[in-house]
């Protein structure tokens, strides 16, 4: 059933809205559903010429996928906060007073939380993938002139954040 007009397109959207809401209401966190199902008629309007004739079990398709790459992602950040939480700070020996070496991850932690996704993200690529800035230009999807400005600000941003913490800590000298 290809879709040629935006008017079919209301017509699946109307037809099925409230069934894929239910079905992502029934499978994800109360938070994320609104945009799981505006990802999900997203795709279908992208892929509207390829719907079969019952678009209704295709939509949910596209929801289940869609919550799949949600879920994907939360677990790889929150693997990354472990590893973040697990890495030594190159040039820095392990701290003396184990309080303050707690308190340092915690302070690191913290501070990695308050970037937004993608300065994590451009800083991950950086960091701990060790792209060079051309392959993580291309892995953004960005000119190596746009990915490197990004790093520039992402790293101004955490050392913004950390900057308290730095004072603070013995753990993290302030040449971090």
């Amino acid at each position: 059933m290809p879709i040629d007009t935006e008017a079919q397109f209301t017509d699946v959207y109307r037809a099925h809205y409230e069934d894929v809401l239910r079905f992502v209401r029934r499978r994800a966190h109360p938070m994320a559903v609104d945009d799981i199902v505006g990802e999900t008629f997203l795709a279908a309007w992208r892929r509207r010429h390829e719907l079969p004739d019952n678009p209704r079990p295709w939509l949910f398709g596209a929801a289940r996928n869609v919550m799949l790459n949600a879920d994907r992602t939360m677990r790889r950040q929150a693997a990354l906060m472990v590893h973040i939480q697990t890495t030594e700070v190159p040039g820095h020996e392990r701290a003396v007073d184990e309080t303050a070496h707690v308190d340092s991850r915690i302070d690191l932690a913290a501070a990695w939380r308050s970037l937004t996704s993608a300065d994590q993200e451009v800083l991950a690529l950086h960091i701990w993938e060790g792209l060079s800035a051309r392959d993580a230009a291309t892995v953004l999807n960005c000119t190596r002139a746009a990915y490197a400005m990004r790093l520039t600000r992402a790293r101004r941003r955490l050392t913004r954040a950390l900057s308290p913490a730095v004072t603070a800590s013995p753990a993290l000298s302030p040449e971090y």
